[in-house]
Order: C-alpha cells, then structure tokens, then sequence
C-alpha cells in the first residue's frame, strides 16, 4: 500500500538549514507529484512545495528561494532542502501525495477544503526554529 514516511526535522536556530526525507513505498514516486506541507500550531495546514513528475516545481511564496525539492528515483525519496530558515518556518512538516502527474490537487498555500482526504499522507517531522 501506499506509504510516506518523513524524517530529518529537528532544531535548527535561525538562518540555518535542515533537509526532509520523505521515503515512498508501495509505489513509484517518479510517476507521481509530490508536495511539502506545513503546518504550525493553531495555523492551516499549507501547501510549500510541489514536484511533478516531469520535474516542476512550484512554492509559496514564503518559501521560494529559500526551500527546493527534489527527489531520488533510485531510492524512491522526495527532498526538501530548506536553508535559511525562519521563526514562522516552524512547524510539523508532512509530505503526501494524490497519485496524479501533476499533483492536481497539491496547491501552494492554505489546504483547499476538502482536499486532505484525497490525499496520501505522511505521518509528518517535526522542525523546530530558535531564535
């Protein structure tokens, strides 16, 4: 079945940089778009990043620049280098996915209602960031 599991999130002080794994199993993450979200206490859970399977990207804008996915087939992982990071960057990190090329409905910002049960989810990583 399908599986994701995160890992890499941890404390980091400002300005410095972490990078997630998010580990598939049950199927071939290559086919598929894959997004980052985020989601801070008492806050929406949103949408960062989002690789599709011909290589795009796309990010909040909070985050371009800044974060870049990517993923390795050979080991069937999706990436999240995030540098720089920021106070308002903490939160519990998930990655997940629809099983479509596009990540059709993987949007860049607040989750759209009713989206999450389309979804396939990891069981998220926490990071934190100090000051």
């Amino acid at each position: 079945q399908v599986q994701l599991v995160e890992s890499g999130g941890g404390l980091v002080q400002a300005g410095g940089s972490l990078r997630l794994s998010c580990a598939a199993s049950g199927f071939t993450a290559d086919w598929y778009g894959i997004g980052w979200f985020r989601q801070a206490p008492g806050k929406e859970r949103e949408g960062v990043a989002l690789i599709t399977t011909d290589g795009d990207t796309q990010y909040e804008d909070s985050v371009q620049g800044r974060f870049a996915i990517s993923r390795d087939g050979a080991k069937n992982t999706i990436y999240l280098q995030m540098n720089n990071l920021k106070i308002e960057d903490a939160g519990v990190y998930y990655c997940a996915t629809d099983l479509s090329a596009n990540g059709m409905n993987i949007r860049m910002g607040p989750l759209s209602a009713g989206t999450s049960e389309l979804m396939y989810w990891g069981q998220g990583t926490q990071v934190t960031v100090a000051s």
